[in-house]
């Protein structure tokens, strides 16, 4: 065993990974809102614009479905994440200028946050864009996700500056 003092929550005292025991915890309202932003190009901002399609399908369409997948499977895939009984999800889509602005709303009744989910949302919708949309550009970049919101719990709000 380390002597080294405890920062991180996810390592037990033998320096072993864990997932925290929220069980203690009351269960809150708690939402997380997320943004991605995918720089498409001009041509491809402009053929979503118009069709919201290309050869593979209806891109919006598909990229939310994908996204609220993704929340839901969010604790499969993110190793120290808590299921959550997710109340609701909401993924929006709007191409502006030429990039695709992904805004991600969740919300659960539970003992831990949903930040996780409305991020996982947010890259899962970005990378279905991306999947969907490479047969006419390929150097689609995907510049940013990150949470917007928080409210619920012990820290309750945060709001991003």
């Amino acid at each position: 065993m380390s002597n080294k003092k405890k920062i991180f929550s996810h390592i037990s005292k033998e320096d072993l990974p864990r997932m925290v025991d929220i069980s203690e915890k009351s269960k809150t309202d708690r939402k997380a809102v997320s943004l991605a932003r995918v720089h498409l190009g001009k041509e491809l901002a402009e053929l979503l614009k118009k069709t919201k399609s290309t050869k593979k399908g209806p891109v919006i369409e598909t990229a939310v479905i994908a996204g609220i997948q993704g929340a839901k499977k969010t604790s499969e895939i993110i190793p120290m994440c808590h299921p959550l009984s997710l109340n609701g999800i909401n993924v929006e889509i709007n191409i502006e200028e030429e990039y695709a602005v992904i805004n991600v709303s969740a919300k659960t009744y539970d003992r831990t946050g949903v930040e996780m989910e409305a991020m996982t949302a947010a890259s899962v919708a970005a990378l279905t864009i991306y999947d969907m949309c490479k047969s006419v550009n390929k150097s689609i970049t995907i510049e940013s996700i990150h949470l917007i919101e928080k409210t619920g719990g012990k820290s309750d709000i945060y709001l991003k500056k």
